[in-house]
């Protein structure tokens, strides 16, 4: 049986698939890339725009959770990306900072999925961008996903 083109529900679960699969594809090429994930790229990009943040900082600009967070500040720390470093006027703050080998990271990687994706909406007229917006929102419904906390990164899984 051949699929007509205004088939809608092949047409969006294809769309879904490609999507899953584009965040997918971009996750693993990181990953093997510079042998980091995606969440914790997202946290050094963030640490390359402003060179010192707290963990509270760093959790609201990358939208995760402190306990997240922390946990990639730990192994990005392991692989001798980023240093803790206390604050020397208040030592009960501590501040996360790039290495010159988590620098290096940066300068090399890729754009971020997300801000490819943001650069290419800001080209649609306004009206576009909300009936996107609009769709995917009803999407999230239609697929019972709406009590998952999401941040606006693209991650897999």
């Amino acid at each position: 049986m051949e699929i007509s083109e205004t088939d809608y529900e092949v047409r969006i679960l294809r769309s879904v698939r490609r999507i899953i699969r584009a965040v997918d594809i971009h996750s693993r090429r990181i990953n093997s890339k510079f042998n980091v994930t995606v969440p914790q790229m997202l946290c050094l990009y963030s640490l390359a725009r402003s060179p010192e943040k707290t963990m509270s900082e760093l959790s609201r600009d990358v939208n995760l959770g402190a306990s997240t967070v922390n946990g990639i500040a730990d192994r990005l720390e392991a692989k001798g990306l980023v240093r803790r470093q206390r604050s020397k006027k208040d030592r009960r703050k501590v501040y996360l900072e790039l290495t010159d080998q988590g620098k290096e990271i940066i300068k090399k990687a890729p754009p971020l999925l997300q801000e490819t994706v943001e650069k290419q909406l800001r080209k649609l007229p306004e009206l576009e961008q909300a009936a996107i917006a609009l769709s995917m929102e009803r999407m999230v419904l239609l697929m019972e996903a709406e009590d998952i906390d999401a941040s606006p990164n693209l991650l897999p899984g």
